[in-house]
């Protein structure tokens, strides 16, 4: 899991000029880093298993940009996040982005990472999708997921949340 303070590049604009530079090959997922909660949380989940389809799966990919290893690059545009690794490769899975995050583009910061976080819908939230509790506690029921990296611009929270789902449909 990426540590507090690794570089994000968050670049909207780049999916014409990943789209050709990027050959996947699957990775296969493992159950081997979850924790005794993670386990528990899931064991019931109180949704239904979704189909995901095979590109937007996790993969190894071939990654010829200049980010360093360690930096997460979302491409708004494509819907796919990738965490660089050394040796020109990333591990590059499919994502969705929030209508709010598809007008935001620059540099941020992992400024905290949360395991099975709480969730606390904004007003905006509230109103378009709403209506939910002011405070959604961390679970299998919460949309965020069993994880959340919180992107800060300096010492600001920027309210972006890179997070899992628990409702990949």
């Amino acid at each position: 899991m990426p540590r507090t303070g690794l570089a994000l590049s968050l670049l909207g604009l780049l999916g014409f000029a990943l789209g050709g530079c990027m050959q996947a090959t699957l990775a296969p997922t493992s159950n081997a880093s979850l924790s005794p909660r993670d386990r528990e949380l899931l064991a019931h989940p109180p949704y239904a298993q979704a189909a995901i389809p095979e590109t937007f799966r996790r993969h190894i990919v071939d990654y010829t940009r200049r980010e360093q290893p360690g930096t997460i690059l979302v491409d708004t545009n494509s819907k796919y996040l990738y965490y660089v690794l050394p040796g020109g490769k990333a591990v590059r899975y499919g994502v969705t982005v929030g209508e709010e995050a598809q007008a935001w583009s620059g540099v941020a910061t992992v400024g905290k990472v949360a395991e099975w976080p709480d969730w606390i819908p904004t007003a905006e939230i509230q109103a378009r999708l709403g209506p939910y509790p002011k405070r959604v506690a961390g679970g299998p029921a919460n949309p965020l997921g069993a994880r959340a990296l919180y992107l800060y611009e300096g010492n600001k929270d920027t309210l972006y949340r890179i997070h899992g789902t628990n409702q990949p449909e």
